[in-house]
């Protein structure tokens, strides 16, 4: 296991937030350097200009989807790669100055995403109220204990309430029980090394005016039998209608049958862009041994087949 005690790592602030959560959940991330910053775009750039070792950001949340204000980034803006993916079960609650009631609150306060997550819990128990997006849930809790406004409310994780000497009005108030958000940690140079139970992510850019061109993309990960965990549209920023696919998938680049597929998409594609291989937090045990398994299991043939080669021919 690398040792993160001389590094320093950046995640979306200020102290309390569900990254800094996920980020204290891994023993060996807890003991770097923890360094908030305000927004995604700050612990972006913090990474990418050498400021800090890593960059710890969101990736997708289980009922919401896709965090855009961390991928696109990684698409467009900078070239960074994924060491690790952490994945977090995510608990809401309302929260306010000691003394607040329910009936009393005008106005919620939450990072969008989170907003959105308890959208039916508002809907039937504040269905008037207002509601002020922040750039997280802690910044969130950190606003109301700091507002002279008695009617507002956040909706943060409980070590927030703590933090920030506000009272729980209600626990637990998501929507979905089943609320998770994936995290990934960043950096500038390193890739991962394989473990057996690996993810690949890649962003395909289509031949926008070819028919089929996904159905093409598609199909080479298809013939090589590569299961994808993922797949999803972004806009490419070039126009309306022109889009590029990220695409998760089992297995890692130093995997034969990943780096062939890989490398016939970049050969006929017009850009891949390869965001990393990293060790999967799938908490199935079968199903990483299963993909261990395939895994060297490939690895077997293909070495096996490549040593009747006859070099003296």
């Amino acid at each position: 296991m690398k040792n993160f005690s001389d590094s320093t790592i950046a995640y979306l602030g200020p102290e309390g937030t569900f990254t800094e959560e996920a980020l204290r959940s891994q023993s060996d991330l807890a003991t770097a350097k923890l360094l908030p910053f305000p927004t995604f775009a700050t612990v972006m750039e913090a990474v990418a200009s050498r400021k800090v070792d890593y960059a710890f950001v969101a990736i997708e949340n289980s009922i919401e989807g896709t965090v855009s204000a961390s991928i696109d980034p990684l698409i467009f803006d900078y070239d960074l790669f994924v060491l690790r993916e952490v994945v977090l079960d995510i608990h809401l609650n309302l929260m306010a100055k000691s003394g607040t009631q329910m009936s009393q609150v005008k106005k919620v306060l939450s990072f969008p995403h989170a907003l959105a997550q308890c959208r039916g819990f508002l809907t039937e128990h504040l269905p008037h109220v207002e509601h002020v997006a922040t750039n997280s849930t802690s910044e969130a809790a950190m606003l109301v204990a700091e507002s002279s406004d008695a009617a507002s409310a956040a909706l943060a994780p409980s070590v927030s309430a703590g933090l920030y000497n506000l009272e729980i009005l209600r626990n637990n108030v998501e929507d979905h029980k089943g609320n998770q958000t994936r995290f990934f940690l960043l950096n500038k140079d390193q890739l991962a090394p394989r473990t057996g139970h690996d993810k690949t992510t890649v962003v395909c850019f289509q031949i926008s005016d070819r028919p089929g061109s996904l159905i093409s993309i598609l199909a080479q990960f298809s013939a090589r039998n590569i299961n994808l965990t993922k797949l999803e549209s972004r806009p490419s920023k070039a126009g309306l209608g022109q889009y590029c696919f990220v695409i998760d998938l089992e297995g890692h680049i130093e995997d034969p049958i990943v780096a062939d597929t890989l490398s016939q998409l970049h050969r006929s594609l017009p850009e891949l862009k390869f965001i990393g291989s990293y060790p999967s937090a799938a908490s199935n045990s079968e199903k990483l041994g299963e993909l261990k398994d395939r895994s060297d299991k490939a690895e077997t043939w293909l070495s096996e087949l490549l040593s009747r080669i006859d070099r003296l021919a």
